[in-house]
């Protein structure tokens, strides 16, 4: 049985890099949505859930189009956020990034993450494929989750503009990482959002 997990961070946004907090996919963020629909378009998914965000929602609607079987549904769970705050064993170089987080706005990520590793962590049966669009710390945490690190561990867990990131879950076993950030249907020109350049 394979109860498959599909984590897609949403296509590259106008203007992010000057703090945009939300906005329409840039030109690269079209040719990176239509890249991994390609990628994704021999999978049979049985359910599939977008972030409420504009740059997700796009990056949903154009894989749609090469998905016409799947039906996005939005979750305000997905929706971007700080997964924690800062605790006691929080890397000195993540401090700084963190003690810049409002206690409450850190408090009201953990809870969406926690009601979404309930939600789609939860043990399964039978062979089923869901479909995530969501965000970079979003798919950071559910990392996290299935290989039980410390809560700041998410900080360190990067994903591209449309990599690829597939969970599995098992009945009676802890879920499993299958794939982390592929981003092999990405030309190198196209593979952005990261800290360090990709081109391999």
């Amino acid at each position: 049985m394979a109860h498959l997990l599909y984590l897609i961070r949403h296509g590259e946004q106008v203007d992010a890099e000057h703090g945009v907090e939300d906005g329409r996919l840039s030109p690269r963020g079209v040719r990176q949505a239509h890249a991994i629909a390609q990628r994704l378009s021999g999978v049979h998914f049985d359910h599939a859930w977008t972030s409420p965000l504009l740059r997700a929602t796009e990056t949903a609607a154009i894989m749609q189009e090469r998905l016409p079987a799947v039906e996005f549904e939005p979750s305000s769970l997905l929706l971007d956020c700080i997964p924690s705050g800062l605790e006691h064993d929080t890397p000195v170089g993540f401090q700084r990034f963190l003690k810049s987080v409002r206690q409450v706005d850190a408090e009201a990520g953990a809870a969406q993450m926690h009601d979404a590793a309930e939600h789609w962590l939860r043990p399964s049966r039978g062979d089923v494929n869901e479909l995530l669009v969501t965000h970079n710390f979003v798919i950071g945490w559910f990392v996290r989750e299935v290989m039980q690190s410390p809560n700041w561990q998410w900080m360190s867990l990067n994903q591209a503009n449309c990599g690829l990131t597939i969970l599995r879950r098992r009945s009676g076993k802890p879920p499993q990482l299958v794939v982390h950030n592929d981003l092999g249907h990405l030309p190198a020109e196209d593979r952005t959002g990261l800290p360090i350049p990709q081109p391999y």
